[in-house]
């Protein structure tokens, strides 16, 4: 099986997390005990890469963590991922409280 990718969508006050391909999916606080159970929950994973998105700066106490722990992390500007997604025809509209599952 291929190593997982990880992407780590970055907010105030937490990190909402989903692992490629298992579908895993999880929250951690944007704290430094949160940002060290997500190191700790990662490294067994051993992912090829963790992305996270580039958030005002919030993101960087984190990107630092993961580094620290011998994690392949990048930061990548959300404009060029929505770019590339909606070039790759895979631009889906994002979901809402009223869209049915």
């Amino acid at each position: 099986m291929d190593a997982p990718v990880v992407g780590i969508d970055v907010a105030r006050d937490r990190l909402d997390i989903h692992v490629h391909p298992s579908g895993a999916n999880f929250a951690v606080d944007r704290t430094t005990e949160g940002v060290e159970q997500l190191c700790e929950r990662l490294r067994p994973l051993k992912p090829k890469l963790v992305v996270l998105e580039a958030t005002g700066g919030l993101e960087a106490m984190v990107a630092r963590a993961l580094t620290t722990w011998r994690l392949p992390a990048v930061i990548v500007n959300p404009a060029q991922v929505r770019a590339f997604a909606h070039a790759s025809g895979a631009n889906a509209p994002r979901p809402t409280a009223s869209t049915p599952p």
